[in-house]
């Protein structure tokens, strides 16, 4: 089956109104209302550039001229795009951006989608700003509308193209982390099946080398990636892959910012590298990164039902985390805000569920309303797989 195009987060700051549309290297200026728009060829220079990488993906980067839109353009493929910038990561607070996609297989455009533009995933010091991804399934056309909000543009806006390529070949042996129960006393769970960094191809020269660490993990945040939910299991590593490219290159972050991420299927997949088996420092819940894990339900949960097998999936990485570290899955933790930006201010020390939903801890919708739902008899489940 193919990815839909389907929105990165929902939200209320939709623009309704056209911008000024900008020249891009010689595009005819459009406004973007047409509801099937003839699209012309976007150059990648000046202003654009790709990059190239081992493992066979590209990103090209398109700078917006004077912090404006692009007319419907014609593009090489890409199957996940985003929004990047130079200034801070609130820099774009108050404004809006949307995007639509042309389908590569049948030439339809998507609806308009708005990216959301709050920095709810991430390190609690990003380096700079940039939207949630988008997935987009194989496309090769885009446009952009861009209205600021009241301190202008930021400078250096640019749209990134992702295309995730075939990924790194893996050797089979290391595919799969095999099943093995968790090491310390009181509430073990069996590991669940894991598939390696090699097994979805990430091309490892992407991230910074080495990993860093935190204190044992004594909570998990549930999220959504906020991507296609329709998509074939087949095609989720290359989801992880693109999702993986855009945090590295386009975010600037040191690798993919979760843990694990779970497919519809209940497949299980290792995140940022450093061991699963080890508390490795993520990027996925700002301001409470620091002994907690966190782990991503592959698509949009926000009205669709999530599959039990995703709950499955959710709910064994999840008890077997908390169980490294003799934690129960239906129990309390008490971690310390390290953000301003977050849900609490710096130094707020809160008490959360063990498994929590990230909304808990950041205003955002994440991990989508049905999802969130579902958490109370997921920590059921994943406390009935640790023994006592």
């Amino acid at each position: 089956m193919r990815l839909s195009h389907q929105a990165a987060r929902l939200s209320t700051k939709a623009a309704r109104l056209p911008f000024p549309a900008a020249l891009l290297a010689g595009c005819t200026a459009a406004l973007l209302l047409q509801p099937a728009p003839a699209a012309t060829a976007v150059p990648l220079a000046p202003g654009g550039e790709h990059r190239d990488f081992p493992g066979g993906g590209r990103t090209v980067s398109l700078r917006l001229p004077a912090g404006h839109g692009l007319p419907p353009s014609t593009t090489g493929p890409f199957e996940l795009l985003g929004i990047g910038w130079d200034g801070p990561a609130g820099a774009l607070d108050g404004g809006s951006l949307r995007v639509r996609t042309r389908d590569a297989a049948t030439g339809r455009w998507s609806d308009w989608h708005t990216l959301e533009t709050d920095t709810d995933d991430g390190p609690d010091r990003a380096p700079h700003g940039a939207t949630a991804p988008l997935w987009t399934g194989r496309s090769d056309g885009v446009a952009v509308e861009f209205r600021p909000g009241p301190a202008g543009p930021p400078p250096g806006l640019r749209l990134d193209l992702v295309d995730p390529g075939a990924g790194a070949p893996a050797p089979a042996a290391t595919r799969t982390v095999p099943a093995a129960p968790a090491a310390e006393d009181g509430h073990q769970a069996p590991r669940p099946a894991i598939v390696t960094r090699a097994g979805w191809g990430a091309d490892e020269s992407l991230r910074d080398p080495g990993s860093e660490y935190t204190g044992p993990v004594r909570e998990v945040f549930v999220h959504h990636t906020a991507t296609a939910t329709d998509y074939a299991c087949s095609d989720a590593p290359r989801v992880i892959r693109g999702i993986y490219q855009y945090h590295v290159k386009t975010s600037g972050w040191r690798d993919i910012g979760y843990n694990f991420l779970v497919d519809r299927c209940g497949t299980v997949y290792e995140g940022r590298a450093g061991g699963v088996d080890r508390p490795v420092h993520g990027a996925h819940t700002l301001g409470f990164n620091t002994d907690s894990s966190g782990v991503a339900a592959i698509g949009t949960y926000v009205d669709a039902t999530p599959p039990q097998p995703l709950l499955d999936g959710l709910a064994a990485i999840a008890a077997w985390k908390l169980g490294l570290t003799g934690r129960p899955a239906d129990g309390r933790t008490r971690l310390t805000s390290s953000s301003d930006a977050s849900r609490y201010p710096k130094g707020t020390v809160v008490d959360f569920d063990a498994v929590s939903g990230h909304r808990d801890a950041f205003n955002t919708e994440c991990p989508g309303k049905a999802l969130y739902a579902r958490l109370p008899e997921l920590r059921t489940a994943a406390a009935r797989l640790q023994t006592p």
